[in-house]
Formats: structure tokens, C-alpha cells, sequence
């Protein structure tokens, strides 16, 4: 989700890697981090192994059994591991590995399939991921294949009377389905579609992304707050709640990606107001710390203080969009949470600080806002957390053949589940790469990353 307009430097040392550890160093304490920089390294590469050797061209390896497991639709694996770990692999200079990805991605990879693919995952997967390996590698063969699936998705869009798209289209067919939907599901698509119309010169992508955004914009409620659900036909609200967790998050992400990617003042002007409404509505202070609990739209009337894992994204968002202070203080809430918990759970009582939800299915978001604070500030607080979430990572999840998705945090030791999300090759490694390596593949002026961390601009080609 990092869209970088200043740079950090990079410096610094190094805890060895071992069981779960609360991050306490002190802010402004320099570490040479280039041991963990290599541990992060080591860690993935071996990971690819694995995933070549037991599931290459499955959509995710099953990294207990070491079996293959599909994502989009039963049946139809299409590489989705593969297509999300090139640039990651890439930024780390792992190049045979790379070309054993691009290899598999042009030599196998067929959208043709009769079958009904979820638009926003499909986009911000497929597209992103295959747009990123574009800009990483400069492979033709991978902008088409981005534009061929864009193309496939746009029935979406297009066949809404209201602008808003769909929640499903059929690859092959075209035929569009299930107009109940919400505004991360509309409003996702403007960073991976706007940058396909700056390379291919064609607008069409990034007008229907911007226009689905409009529409979600101009249907505020007089607190200028957000219901989450919407019916893509007739443009009305299906509940009340606003939230900026899911299905909330990534819509308030991208109308600012596409202020900081293609210098669109209005979506920055529809960024500002909403987020002056958020922290005017729903920001909370509790334990010394910021939160941000669901409320009624209408109201304001606070409807339930549970905050999803996924939300700790908002800490950076609010960073890298000159609120600094209010991302700190957000982070630092998590923080705590993960000190108590080693391993964030996917819900939190933040009055309790209990775990309703005792699951993590590596969750990257917390290093996602780790990534961007530090960015924003220089400050080495943000890598020594980043840090401990990644140690922790690590004695939680590995097993036999990569990295589990756990279902109870709280087990001792955590339990696992035979599943590795296809993010996980995408998002948390390179966040970590980035925070420790300093690595010259890219231009830490121009980073953009997507809300999948997606490598869509900043890439330094030799």
C-alpha cells in the first residue's frame, strides 16, 4: 500500500533469530541489519524450493503435507504463488529463480476459463502481480497476459448500470454475477488499472476504476462516513457500518494511491474529507493508545470495538498521508498486542486486549505499516517491530515444506494449518526485505506498492 515521497536512510545490526521476542529497543538505536536482510533471504528462497519441487503452478503449496491447493475456483490452479513472488524474488536479486517463474507464467498461464472469478481478488492478484513482474523484468509477455485478464474483468464494470462492478465475471464468457458487494470490492482496482493505461495508452482501465470510486465517494452519509456494503446495481446501501477494516481498508488506500501514483487532486480531495471524517467519527483512545472501532454511519454511535488484524494496515496509510502522530499512535496499539500475543490474532478486543479470533493466516499488515512509519519517519522503532514479527513468523509458521497459516496464536506452541496464502509470497517477505536490505533494485523516492505489495513503480533495471 506504500506510495514513498521521502526517503529513510538505511543502517544498522541485529538479534539472532529464534523464539517469540517483545520489541522494546529504545527509537533511534542503529543495528546493522543486514544479517536479517539475509535470514528474510535465506527464508523465501528456501520457500521457493519448495514450492517448485511439490506445487509450481498450483495456486498455493500446502506447506505441512506439501500437497497443492487451489484458490480462485476448484479445478483451475493458475499459478497464483508463481505470479505473486516474482518481483519479490526479484528485489532480491534471486534471478534464476525469477527465470524459473517467468518461464512457468508464460509457458502455462491461460485465462481462458469458463468459470466465475471474483473481480477484486483477481485484480489485485493476478493483474498486480503480473503487472509488477512487467515492471521488474521489462517481459512483454507479462504486460500482455496483465492486459488479457484486465480485459477479461472489464464486463464488470461495464455492464453495471451504476459503475459500481460486480463481484464475479466469468473469464471466458464474460457473464457477470453477484451485484452484492462492498466498497473494498468496487473501489480496488485504480493503482493496477491505472498503471496498465499509462503503459498501454489505452484510458479505459483507469476511468472505470475511478468512476466506481466516485460513485462510493458521492454516497457519504451526512457525517461523511462510509456504510461498507453496496448493491452494485442499484448503487443503494446494504448496511450501516462503517469500518476501516475489511470490507472497508483498501478503498481508503487507493483514493490516496491514486493521488500519489498519477497526481489525481480529486481523489486526494476525496481522500482528505473522508479521512477527516474517520478520525472526526471513529478514532478512539483507549490504554494510551489509538483506535479506530466500527460505528454507525448515520450516527456515529460506536457498533463494536473489535479490530480485525487487517486494519493495522490504517497505522501506515495515516503515516505515509502526513498524519504521523495518529499512525504511531495506531501502531503502537498493535504493538502492544503483538508483545502480548507474539503472533497478532486476526481479532482483537482492544479493551480486553483478548483474542476472540485466535487465528493469523500470515497476516503481512503489521509490516506493511512498519514498512511505511519507518519510511516516513527514519525512526529504527518501526524495524525493531517489523523485526519481531518477523522472528516470530518464523517460529509460528515454518514447517516441512514453507510457511502455515495458524489457527490458534494462543496454543503453545501455535497451531498450524495446512494452507500458505498466496499473499504471503507478495507481501510480508518484501516488506521485511525492504525495511532490512537497502537494496539498490529499487529507488526508495519512487517506491509503490500496491495493496497486495505489488511492485508497480520505483523498480531500478540494469
Amino acid at each position: 500500500m506504500l506510495r514513498l515521497l521521502g526517503g529513510a536512510a538505511v543502517a544498522g545490526g541485529v538479534l539472532a533469530a529464534g523464539a517469540p521476542v517483545a520489541s522494546a529497543a529504545p527509537a533511534g538505536e542503529r543495528r546493522n541489519w543486514k544479517p536479517v536482510a539475509d535470514d528474510v533471504r535465506r527464508e523465501f528462497l528456501w520457500a521457493w524450493r519448495q514450492y517448485v519441487e511439490h506445487a509450481l503452478g498450483a495456486d498455493h503449496i500446502k506447506p505441512i503435507s506439501g500437497g497443492r491447493e487451489d484458490f480462485f475456483v476448484p479445478g483451475h490452479s493458475i499459478g497464483l504463488s508463481a505470479v505473486e513472488a516474482v518481483d519479490t524474488l526479484w528485489l532480491m536479486e534471486a534471478d534464476e529463480e525469477v527465470g524459473q517463474a517467468v518461464d512457468w507464467i508464460t509457458g502455462n498461464l491461460d485465462f481462458d476459463i469458463d468459470a466465475p472469478f471474483q473481480v477484486f481478488e483477481t485484480n489485485i492478484r493476478m493483474v498486480g502481480g503480473l503487472a509488477a513482474a512487467y515492471h521488474c523484468t521489462g517481459d512483454r509477455r507479462l504486460l500482455e497476459l496483465a492486459v488479457d485478464v484486465a480485459d477479461r474483468l472489464m464486463p464488470a464494470f461495464t455492464e453495471s448500470p451504476t459503475g459500481l462492478p460486480y463481484r464475479y465475471v466469468n473469464l471466458a464468457t464474460g457473464a457477470v454475477s453477484r451485484p452484492d458487494t462492498n466498497i473494498v470490492e468496487v473501489g480496488t482496482y485504480v493503482a493496477e488499472f491505472g498503471v496498465l493505461s499509462e503503459w498501454t495508452g489505452d484510458r479505459r482501465y483507469f476511468d472505470v476504476a475511478k468512476e466506481a470510486m466516485r460513485v462510493v465517494h458521492d454516497k457519504r452519509t451526512p457525517l461523511g462516513l462510509l456504510p461498507h456494503d453496496i448493491d452494485a446495481e442499484t448503487g443503494r446501501w446494504r448496511n450501516r457500518i462503517a469500518t476501516v477494516g475489511p470490507p472497508g481498508d483498501s478503498y481508503y488506500e487507493y483514493l490516496w494511491d491514486g493521488y500519489a501514483l498519477f497526481g489525481d487532486e480529486e481523489m486526494r480531495r476525496w481522500y482528505e474529507t473522508l479521512t477527516g471524517a474517520i478520525l472526526a467519527h471513529q478514532a478512539e483512545g483507549h490504554g494510551g493508545h489509538l483506535w479506530f472501532p466500527q460505528v454507525d454511519a448515520y450516527t456515529g454511535a460506536v457498533a463494536d470495538r473489535g479490530q480485525s488484524v487487517l486494519a493495522s494496515f490504517y497505522a501506515g496509510l495515516l503515516g505515509e498521508s502526513g498524519r504521523v502522530e495518529q499512525g504511531r499512535a495506531y501502531h503502537d496499539g498493535w504493538n502492544a498486542a503483538q508483545d502480548r500475543f507474539g503472533v497478532l490474532p486476526s481479532t482483537l478486543d482492544y479493551r480486553t486486549m483478548s483474542a476472540p479470533d485466535p487465528s493469523n493466516a500470515l497476516r503481512p499488515e503489521f509490516a506493511d505499516s512498519a514498512l511505511a512509519l519507518w519510511l516516513a519517519t527514519g525512526d529504527e522503532v518501526f524495524r525493531e517491530r517489523a523485526h519481531t514479527h518477523f522472528r516470530n513468523m518464523v517460529a509460528s509458521s515454518k514447517t516441512k515444506h514453507g510457511f502455515a497459516s495458524l489457527t490458534d496464536v494462543t496454543a503453545n506452541p501455535p497451531a498450524q494449518e495446512d494452507t500458505c496464502p498466496g499473499y504471503w509470497w507478495s507481501e510480508q517477505m518484501k516488506y521485511y526485505w525492504l525495511l532490512f536490505s537497502g537494496t539498490p533494485r529499487v529507488d526508495y523516492r519512487e517506491l509503490y506498492l500496491s495493496t497486495e505489495a505489488n511492485l508497480l513503480r520505483g523498480a531500478r533495471r540494469s
